[in-house]
């Protein structure tokens, strides 16, 4: 039983992580933020307004000594949601455990370690392809002969059902990264034929549970089955124990509405019970969200609430006292199997690609997650998929849980930030500098060869080396990488036949593309509305971001999306550059506070300032009124579901802005 925590600092996490234990939390889940999370320390210009945001920030191994302070890790079963960077971060984790005087091989817990997903809908990715997966080779080789109890990935198809998989693609796009970390693990020769069992048994996966109760759990039987069919078959493990598919479990966030937000105590409820039902195909862990999580960061009470969610289930029903009880049902069985022959095809498909890492590198796998998610907001739009609260059963009564929403969340002080760059300063200048730079140069130099990196790895964990400085050694040999956006290649989702809400937009962006170049003294008005979307900082939740560029795409604009990752400056760079009319920022971690009124300062510096910005991203009220009182034309939130009308209001502002006559045709 895990609640996911971490945030500001080191300290503060310790402090939640020894109460969370003392209420009868049975493992830790650890929350990094998104700087330690992409290699960058706290004060790298990328980094501004992220430090601690989404998570807590680890830049060395004394931040390591704070976060697990007076917690016996010989003792504990830690999960690191951790990816591009696992390798720096199990590395400062085994030395403090050393430091503790623990047997290391006794060490228990899991890193997730699973670039694929990044690329496809975390963004948290660093290095290309093809380092990535020796990276994760290398650790998954040195656990195995040095922490036998650890598991050193967790295949996540949590993420990927958030960015819009259905249940086959979560299913094939899993197993496809399963079998490209199994095929570099056995050709690398790391591992003797005879001891592939332990390297099949140590594969964890992790995935989500959505609200549709039967389709989630004949989708984790079929994960079962189809996990066992490829460890038997293809890298023949006869240990039925060793080809178990072992999973934990996040239910679904995608599904937790910021409109009445109650809603969500029961949507987590039934999701949990699709994993937890079904013995043959039990989650071994599970960890709930919270019911505010679409309003902003959960407070300790909130994460209690889910923590007791799970207590009652395990200690008052008796849910989990029998046998499987869906064996033998034809429905399920059915479903079962077509989930089961549908994914193996998929998989099919993306081996004769040449395989997962070269369905990431074309765009493939990206465009047909982008399209399957269109598809799913269209329903939602349409009515043909309910959401109690948000397109159906609207009207409510006040929520006294809701009654002050800025208290209803957690804040993280804007002034934690300085507070880690000036500890970080004192650390860099405390150590002993000649140890750390030999221990970059041998980290270089074995990133050049082609030997295990963990053991330069741990050398700069005890040199004093930094996540942002570990990083860079590795960016300088691997170099970086961009992943593909997956919005050129989606299909049209909405329809836009007459009478219909895209096509009215249509009109709307076509009539006052033409008033502009009329009024810029074009005759005939032929030119378009342009729209830059821009994703400041280091969030790489790009899933809305993606939705917006398509439907404004389909709407008429011409859209500049240059995907995750930029500073600012770049961001006003490209609107400069691309004479756009409207600039579009989208931020999910928490930092628009101090990343939109930088835009919005460095557009009036430029002479731009009659750009309108718009801004989307769970912002509270209080940040929003923020926001707009700095400028921003319009805030966008989780409960404005309906994507053609944001595209029509984007439009609007674009009128405004121009002093252009109001439309009046409603959209």
């Amino acid at each position: 039983m895990r609640t996911y925590a971490g945030h500001s600092t080191a300290e503060a996490s310790n402090e939640l992580y020894r109460r969370n234990l003392a209420k009868g939390q049975t493992g830790l889940s650890v929350a990094f933020d998104l700087p330690t999370q992409t290699g960058y320390d706290p004060d790298h210009i990328l980094a501004r307004g992220e430090v601690g945001r989404v998570g807590v920030p680890v830049s060395h191994l004394g931040d390591m000594r704070r976060l697990f302070q007076d917690i016996p890790l010989e003792r504990t079963n830690t999960s690191m949601t951790i990816n591009a960077t696992a390798m720096w971060l199990l590395a400062l984790y085994q030395v403090v455990a050393e430091e503790q005087g623990a047997d290391i091989s006794r060490l228990q817990g899991t890193t997730q370690n699973d670039i694929v997903k990044e690329y496809l809908s975390r963004g948290t990715h660093v290095f290309p392809p093809a380092p990535s997966l020796r990276l994760t080779t290398d650790m998954i080789t040195y656990t195995v002969n040095h922490i036998p109890k650890w598991n050193p990935i967790n295949i996540c198809s949590y993420h990927l059902q958030e960015a819009g998989a259905t249940p086959v693609q979560e299913i094939a796009y899993a197993m496809s990264t399963a079998i490209a970390v199994l095929d570099a693990v056995f050709a690398s020769g790391q591992v003797p034929e005879e001891r592939r069992g332990e390297v099949v048994g140590r594969i964890s996966f992790f995935v989500n549970a959505g609200v549709r109760f039967i389709e989630e759990m004949c989708k984790m039987r079929a994960f079962s089955r189809i996990w066992d069919r490829i460890t038997r078959e293809r890298y023949g493990i006869e240990d039925a124990r060793q080809r178990r598919f072992r999973y934990g479990v996040q239910v679904n966030s995608l599904g937790l509405t910021e409109a009445q937000p109650e809603n969500n105590v029961q949507r987590i409820v039934l999701e949990m019970l699709a994993v937890t039902l079904s013995k043959d195909a039990r989650a071994r862990a599970v960890q709930l969200p919270a019911w505010n999580e679409a309003l902003g960061l959960p407070r300790p009470w909130d994460q209690q609430w889910s923590l007791r969610i799970q207590q009652v289930l395990a200690h008052e029903s008796d849910l989990l006292e029998y046998a499987d009880i869906f064996e033998g049902s034809h429905v399920i069985e059915a479903k079962v199997a077509d989930l089961v022959t549908e994914s193996f095809a998929e998989i099919d498909r993306i081996e004769e690609m040449g395989g997962v890492m070269t369905a990431v590198e074309s765009g493939y796998l990206k465009s047909r997650l982008v399209a399957s998610h269109a598809e799913r907001r269209a329903r939602i739009e349409s009515g043909e998929e309910k959401i109690v609260g948000v397109n159906c059963y609207e009207s409510t009564e006040p929520s006294p849980l809701t009654a002050d929403l800025d208290t209803a969340i957690m804040t993280v002080d804007p002034a934690n930030e300085a507070g880690v760059v000036a500890a970080l300063q004192s650390w860099r200048v405390n150590r002993e500098e000649a140890r750390a730079t030999d221990a970059l140069t041998a980290l270089k130099k074995a990133a050049a060869g082609t030997g295990n990196l963990m053991t330069a790895t741990l050398e700069c964990a005890r040199a004093g080396v930094t996540t942002g400085e570990w990083s860079w050694a590795l960016r300088d040999v691997f170099g970086e990488f961009r992943a593909p956006t997956g919005v050129s290649g989606a299909p049209v989702a909405v329809s836009a036949e007459t009478g219909s809400a895209l096509a009215a937009v249509r009109e709307k962006v076509a009539r006052t593309a033409g008033e502009l170049t009329s009024a810029a003294g074009a005759p005939g008005g032929t030119g378009r509305l342009r729209l830059l979307i821009g994703k400041p900082g280091l969030d790489g939740h790009s899933n809305g971001a993606e939705q917006i560029a398509v439907r404004a795409r389909d709407a008429g604009f011409e859209v500049v999306y240059q995907g995750i990752r930029l500073t600012p400056e770049q961001i006003v760079s490209a609107a400069l550059a691309e004479d756009v009319h409207c600039v579009g920022l989208s931020i999910l971690s928490g930092s628009h506070a101090a990343l939109v009124p930088e835009v919005l300062g460095r557009l009036r510096e430029a002479g731009a300032g009659d750009i309108p910005v718009i801004v989307g991203g769970i912002i509270p009220n209080a940040d929003a009124e923020e926001l707009r009182a700095a400028g921003v034309a319009a805030v966008f939130t989780p409960k404005d579901f309906g994507i053609t009308e944001i595209i029509g209001r984007i439009v609007d502002e674009i009128r405004t802005a121009n002093k252009l006559d109001p439309w009046e045709v409603p959209a």
